[in-house]
């Protein structure tokens, strides 16, 4: 469905939504990707004259999705105890009949059990956002993911997750929107990120000047997806060492960045021993690529971002590609799909690489392609990846991809049933 709701945002042409009230809930509002997209959805709600509500446990970015348009109520939607999940259903009715809530969008298991609970009493239109791994598990563990299948609208992260959803629940086949995500492609852009900036975190990694930086993107499960990706590095190395003076680069000019801000104290020590047990320490360090993203991004040479968990990276895949930098991303996940590739387009039209998580091969093979590039290739490829994100995953275009999904949760339910 498509309403052409970017015009909406553009010209004040009245929107479906307008004078409507949505609730999104999410388990927090701390620096991460579902917060991020939470507010950026409340910003769209709040431009084309509905009311965004957000509940969560609250975090750093509260004062963002205020600043943006939102409205803040507090709820412990990040709690998995039962009882405390019994008792929000009892919290979110209060809350949806107080404020005339028009719609609820639950953004994670716990909080759509309740959600759920309220708004079948309320009858007041669901919708729920689905994950590949929702679609994985035992029999328990998916009779507790089922409750993100019962949307009156279902948005999946991904092709790969609509197919999940659709095999976990038939009957939701007809309700699932697909959408990957959207980029600020002002903050993203080669243009907007002068070179000092970029330089200033080269000298933060203590990267020369003509060093290649491979930048090593870590995931859920952060020890993990590091050693995936040292295995890769190490086998590149062997095949330059080996290959001698008909490399098309010399080892000692690689850097490798890890960046592992997210990770715990414990993940980091394990981090570190992966580094060490790798053999590959006189040229790999942990690093910042959270203080300028945008920057990290045009520093690195190529971003290694993969990760067992398919639904990761899809955030950091459109980045990548706003900002011209090649990219590896993992077969099957979310941010593979955003990526243009072999053997769906020519090795000439490629904006990345993807590689099957657990192939080190692979992936080494992707590495060497991607550090190999001249001047004149690694600028095509960056004007093909700028202009494939602008075209189909500009934030308005996520905006309007969001609000068509809400507008169909709210027409599902005032359709009668036969």
């Amino acid at each position: 469905m498509s309403s052409g709701s970017s015009s909406y945002f553009r010209d004040g042409t009245a929107h479906p939504l307008a004078g409507r009230s949505v609730l999104q809930i999410v388990p927090d509002l701390d620096d991460g990707a579902a917060a991020r997209t939470t507010i950026e959805i409340a910003a769209a709600l709040t431009l084309v004259g509905a009311n965004a509500f957000v509940a969560a446990r609250g975090g750093s970015l509260v004062s963002e999705l205020q600043a943006r348009g939102g409205l803040f109520a507090p709820l412990p939607a990040d709690a998995k105890n039962p009882l405390t999940m019994a008792i929000n259903v009892e919290r979110l009715a209060r809350l949806i009949k107080a404020e005339r809530i028009d719609l609820v969008h639950a953004r994670s298991r716990a909080s759509a059990w309740s959600a759920y609970a309220a708004t079948r009493i309320l009858k007041t239109p669901f919708v729920t956002s689905f994950e590949s791994s929702y679609a994985v598990g035992g029999p328990l563990a998916l009779r507790y993911n089922f409750v993100m299948t019962r949307g009156d609208a279902i948005i999946a992260g991904s092709a790969e997750a609509a197919h999940g959803a659709a095999h976990l629940n038939p009957a939701a086949k007809d309700k699932i929107h697909v959408i990957l995500g959207g980029v600020d492609c002002r903050v993203f852009s080669p243009k907007s990120t002068p070179p000092a900036r970029v330089q200033a975190v080269r000298r933060l990694w203590g990267a020369p000047p003509d060093a290649r930086v491979a930048l090593i993107a870590l995931g859920p499960k952060p020890a993990g997806d590091c050693k995936a990706a040292l295995d890769a590095i190490r086998m590149l190395a062997e095949q330059i060492r080996a290959e001698s003076s008909d490399a098309a680069f010399d080892v000692s000019s690689l850097r490798v960045i890890i960046g592992a801000a997210s990770a715990t104290a414990t993940e980091i020590k394990e981090i570190d021993a992966i580094v060490a047990d790798s053999g590959l320490q006189d040229i790999v360090q942990r690093g910042d690529i959270v203080s300028d993203p945008a920057a990290a991004l045009l520093a690195a040479s190529v971003i290694m971002a993969q990760s067992s968990n398919p639904a990761a990276f899809a955030s950091l895949a459109l980045e990548a590609q706003a900002m011209g930098a090649p990219i590896i991303a993992t077969t099957g996940g979310a941010a593979a799909e955003t990526l243009l590739a072999p053997p769906e387009v020519e090795p000439s039209a490629r904006t990345g690489w993807r590689a099957p998580t657990g192939d080190p091969g692979a992936s080494a093979i992707a590495l060497s392609e991607a550090l190999s590039l001249g001047a004149t290739a690694r600028e095509r490829l960056s004007l093909r990846g700028r202009a494939h994100v602008e075209r189909r995953f500009a934030m308005e275009l996520m905006w309007e991809q969001t609000l068509d999904a809400y507008a169909a949760g709210l027409d599902a339910v005032r359709k009668p049933t036969n």
